[in-house]
């Protein structure tokens, strides 16, 4: 059950100002796991999709916006592993190319106004209370069963760093990789770069899967508006970065977090020789739902 090879190689990229710097850098290409079930969506379903196999549930529950990665991650790891999948989908109900995939993997889906929506235990009780084959998972597969995954990245290292950069929307990956560097006795300072607005309560998300808390960085100005939000430099970037390296990422996640190292590393923010890891997270399905604003602001 949940048998999946992960690839998901460390790959060095170049750039003069790295040269200038005196620093290197370095990806973990966790986008390279799956097409699908990308990511550190893999990661977080992992164990959550054994407990509920467990627990002989096998209709999974899960939320999202529009444009959610974790909702296709979700029902293409439903129809792999043998679950049914139902999404519930913030708004006006709609159609794009994201959910089509969830559709096509099996995903039934329920669209609910924004304000119900910020209760989801609620939305699940009313609406699968009585199903006892129903397994409730969290937006973005957020909780204490997502770090443990999570925290399985940093066994997969030969190699040690300085630093570690990762993307943060709940602050469940970045708990997970405290927790693999807590457990590995590494000395490696993790940087996290919320990519929502007002983030400074992810500390406190961050903080509960620890007896005290530990130190690490949340860099809070690289949101570029909010959650989803962008600004025409955030996509110039992402069409350098990914005309340089090749590796694509996407405006809602990666974009920012690359972004966020790429300006530090202006800043002077590393001591010189200093490696740095950036932990590339998938979803690249986010680029589609701005496929206009893209053209507008590079071509």
């Amino acid at each position: 059950m949940l048998h999946l090879e992960i690839y998901s190689p460390v790959q060095e990229i170049q750039d003069p100002l790295f040269d200038d710097k005196q620093v290197r850098v370095f990806v973990k290409r966790d986008d390279l796991i799956h097409p699908f079930i990308s990511g550190n969506k893999w990661r977080k379903l992992k164990y959550i999709l054994l407990k509920a196999k467990e627990e002989n549930k096998n209709h999974l529950i899960t939320f999202g916006g529009a444009f959610s990665n974790h909702l296709v991650a979700t029902a293409c790891a439903s129809a792999k592993f043998g679950f049914k999948s139902t999404g519930i989908v913030r708004g006006e109900s709609v159609q794009n190319e994201v959910l089509m995939l969830c559709r096509l993997f099996g995903m039934k889906l329920l669209f609910v106004d924004r304000t119900s929506y910020r209760d989801k235990q609620d939305l699940f009780e009313k609406h699968f209370g009585k199903d006892q084959d129903a397994y409730f998972i969290d937006a973005g597969g957020a909780g204490l069963d997502g770090t443990k995954g999570c925290a399985e990245l940093i066994d997969e290292h030969d190699q040690t760093f300085d630093h570690l950069f990762c993307a943060s929307g709940t602050g469940t990956t970045a708990a997970g990789i405290l927790k693999g560097i807590q457990k590995n006795k590494l000395k490696t300072v993790v940087n996290a770069v919320p990519v929502l607005k007002n983030a400074e309560f992810l500390k406190n998300e961050i903080d509960q899967y620890f007896e005290k808390p530990l130190e690490y960085h949340l860099h809070l100005n690289y949101h570029f508006g909010g959650y989803a939000k962008t600004t025409p430099e955030l996509f110039q970037f992402m069409q350098a970065f990914a005309s340089s390296t090749g590796i694509l990422t996407d405006p809602v996640y990666t974009g920012k977090l690359f972004y966020a190292l790429y300006d530090l590393i202006h800043k002077d923010f590393f001591t010189p020789k200093s490696k740095i890891l950036a932990i590339h997270t998938g979803g690249l399905s986010g680029i589609s739902g701005m496929t206009d604003k893209i053209n507008q602001a590079i071509f």
